[in-house]
């Protein structure tokens, strides 16, 4: 058996073009959504992530403005920024790319945000109304995994679905949402017993450690989902410098049913519900 490969440039490509119409219908109405994206710092993934974001907002006929600061910035001077975007009507998305120096306390600045313009879905009052399973803004990694299996048709009702990792951007996220579409869910992690054993009963694995190649083929129930979250450069070996996931891609993909790859798996689903967020955030506000 090889997996069928779950694209996430092909299923990003898709949805993305109905949100430009969804955009161009409410430019027409004198509503063009727009999102703010904040940079503290010179870290190179960062930049690549939030220039990458910013394209894709331009692509799909959103507004998109950029605020870079230099990495020893005050904090209160970011969110004086995040005050005055709250305030702004043409700006119905804020973005705070992560991680944030060491003088910042995070969990503070994502809360400056309006809960409204909370397009990650990280502010505290968005992830308690996941938890509860009300309509909030979901977190964009987990909602784009969501989109995977709602594509595909798989189900995941009465499914063992096993999380493997436990971070509040994706673990914990990706964990509700699939209990409350049915799944029978377990969360590992670091401290964890016999990792192996508890992905061996998955019927459906998502991967979000940050640990390249941890999730092997032995480890893998066959038939199962894959979702490979992880993006790591390899250091070392013939392939340094390359990126790959969680998932030794090679030994799982004979294994699994359906499997995400690293790059074009989840990444750009992530940046596609992002603009999901957005539109949907500029579409209230036009109700309003």
């Amino acid at each position: 058996m090889t997996a069928q490969l779950l694209d996430g440039n092909a299923l990003g490509q898709k949805l993305r073009a109905g949100f430009k119409q969804r955009a161009e219908e409410l430019a027409a109405q004198g509503m063009r959504p727009g999102l703010a994206v904040i940079l503290v710092g010179e870290d190179p993934a960062s930049q690549v992530y939030v220039r990458n974001k910013v394209n894709a907002c331009q692509q799909a006929g959103f507004h998109s403005d950029k605020f870079t600061f230099p990495a020893d910035v005050a904090p209160q001077v970011v969110l004086d920024k995040i005050a005055e975007l709250n305030a702004d009507p043409k700006i119905h998305g804020i973005l705070v790319q992560l991680p944030l120096p060491r003088q910042f306390d995070a969990d503070a600045v994502l809360d400056a945000i309006a809960a409204e313009k909370d397009v990650d879905g990280f502010r505290a009052e968005n992830v308690g109304a996941l938890m509860q399973g009300q309509p909030c803004f979901i977190p964009c990694t987990p909602y784009g995994v969501m989109k995977f299996f709602e594509d595909a048709g798989i189900s995941l009702k009465g499914k063992e679905a096993v999380v493997v990792g436990r971070s509040n951007i994706v673990g914990k996220p990706m964990a509700m949402l699939l209990l409350h579409a049915g799944a029978t869910v377990t969360i590992c992690h670091s401290q964890t017993r016999d990792l192996a054993e508890h992905c061996r009963r998955a019927d459906i694995l998502v991967a979000a450690v940050g640990r390249p190649k941890m999730i092997t083929g032995d480890m893998v129930k066959p038939g199962a989902v894959v979702i490979d979250v992880g993006i790591n450069r390899l250091q070392d070996g013939p392939d340094a410098g390359k990126l790959c996931g969680d998932v030794d891609f090679a030994s799982v993909k004979d294994v699994a049913a359906f499997i995400t790859p690293v790059p074009g798996g989840v990444g750009p689903m992530t940046i596609t519900m992002l603009l999901a967020n957005t539109l949907e955030s500029a579409e209230r506000a036009l109700n309003a």
